[in-house]
């Protein structure tokens, strides 16, 4: 029988509701803690005080919620610390964010010892579903730094009885796979692209779980690492700007539970703004709960998602978010369709040679130029530039604009004897000129 998502017990207990969890108690808790943040950021936010004057100091549904403004990165880069709701003595962590926005200013997010710890308690239930007391986890993430990603997830991952192995970020591929033998690790936290890596370069392993994170998980690398290590994967969703956490996959694999005791999530028109239905795509918006630092109110993330319609297959009445495939800054439009790097990502890593890859657009005239840069370890497959080829003609998008010559593609192939590091983010660049 499949388990329900440790989640919900958890979020039944954090809002102080007996026998069972029910969505319209949950929506009334939502509600309080809403009209609460309202008075917090109205009489302790400077940047609330100016963008939400003249609207209402309380609210009587979840729907009126929608008629308040959006919060953006633009707004932390340009007032991050007119955000704050406490004095800057109690921020116990500042995390700094490269943008590429119009300022060019960096975004920094400033968490309370209060808000990391919601972070660690999230982090402790979300692992659970997948992890029992006496585990050993091995974590490629950062965690060389005290209140970094990999630091609190291996302390939550003590509290719950499970031992943490802190390797960090994946350097050295054979360093990292003699430590995977040596410790007889039970589960794997690490970024896509590094832990196919080394799936691909490992003898089968008996791993109990992989969870992916800090990047899109493209099915081909999700069914490779399944298949490599006889294990389940895993698909996490969060942000800095979410305290990290903001959802997890359960046993049904059909999309993230939600952390909705900390965070009220919408789906939102990404032109108008308006909420649009269940089940249709929108942006991913959100608004922190109970966070006493910075508080983020409808912050408008980029993500385009949905939330799934009907119930999960594992009980819970927690809704469920799609795992996020591009966000909005990220599609290249040709003519009036468009692809990603999702779209070249499940493209590509169904060859297994394709070791890593990178995707650049530049523009001649009206002309724009995909280049495809290949690397794979070792000896080059016959015809792999071909099979390179062909399956990037495949997406619709590039299929119909090298159809109609708006779009022209170029395939470099490099063979290295050693796999190259992968990027914990990975994007579509984009050369102007």
């Amino acid at each position: 029988m499949m388990l329900i998502t440790p989640l919900e017990d958890w979020i039944s207990r954090k809002i102080g509701h007996e026998g069972g969890l029910d969505r319209a108690a949950l929506e009334v808790y939502q509600l309080a803690r809403l009209n609460d943040l309202l008075a917090q950021v109205n009489q302790k936010s400077v940047f609330y005080q100016s963008r939400f004057q003249g609207m209402p100091a309380q609210i009587g549904s979840l729907a009126d919620w929608a008629q308040f403004p959006f919060t953006t990165a633009e707004d932390l880069c340009e007032q991050g610390l007119q955000f704050l709701c406490t004095s800057q003595d109690e921020i116990n962590r500042v995390v700094t964010l490269d943008t590429s926005g119009t300022t060019g200013a960096p975004k920094r997010i400033y968490f309370t010892e209060s808000d990391q710890q919601l972070t660690l308690d999230f982090f402790e239930v979300g692992m659970s579903t997948f992890t029992a007391p006496g585990d050993r986890v091995l974590i490629l993430l950062p965690c060389e730094r005290e209140g970094s990603v990999g630091d609190l997830l291996a302390t939550a991952l003590e509290r719950g009885g499970a031992y943490p192995l802190r390797q960090g970020i994946v350097r050295d591929y054979a360093q990292t796979l003699a430590l995977l033998e040596s410790e007889h690790v039970d589960g794997v936290v690490g970024i896509p692209l590094q832990v196919l890596g080394l799936v691909r370069r490992s003898r089968p392993l008996q791993i109990k779980s992989v969870l992916l994170s800090t990047d899109h998980v493209p099915d081909p690398i999700a069914r490779a690492i399944e298949t490599g290590w006889h294990c389940q994967v895993y698909n996490h969703y969060g942000m800095t700007e979410m305290g990290l956490g903001g959802g997890v996959e359960c046993q049904a694999h059909n999309g993230y539970h939600l952390r909705e005791a900390d965070m009220l999530f919408e789906i939102i028109d990404p032109g108008s703004g308006h909420p649009v239905p269940e089940g249709e795509y929108g942006e991913v918006a959100f608004t922190t709960l109970t966070r006493t630092g910075m508080p983020l109110l409808r912050y408008r993330t980029g993500d385009i998602s949905r939330f799934l319609p009907g119930r999960c297959a594992c009980g819970t009445v927690l809704k469920r978010l799609e795992p996020v495939r591009y966000r909005r800054s990220g599609r290249v439009f040709v003519g009036d369709s468009f692809f990603t790097i999702a779209d070249l990502d499940d493209a590509l890593f169904k060859i297994t040679a394709v070791d890593n890859f990178s995707a650049q657009i530049s523009r001649q005239g009206a002309l724009q130029r995909l280049l495809i840069e290949i690397f794979t370890v070792g000896q080059l497959p016959t015809r792999f530039s071909d099979q390179i080829r062909q399956a990037i003609g495949k997406i619709p998008a590039i299929q119909s604009g090298l159809a109609s010559h708006l779009l022209s593609l170029a395939i470099n192939v490099s063979a290295t004897p050693a796999l190259p590091i992968a990027a914990v983010k990975r994007t579509i660049r984009i050369v102007e000129g």
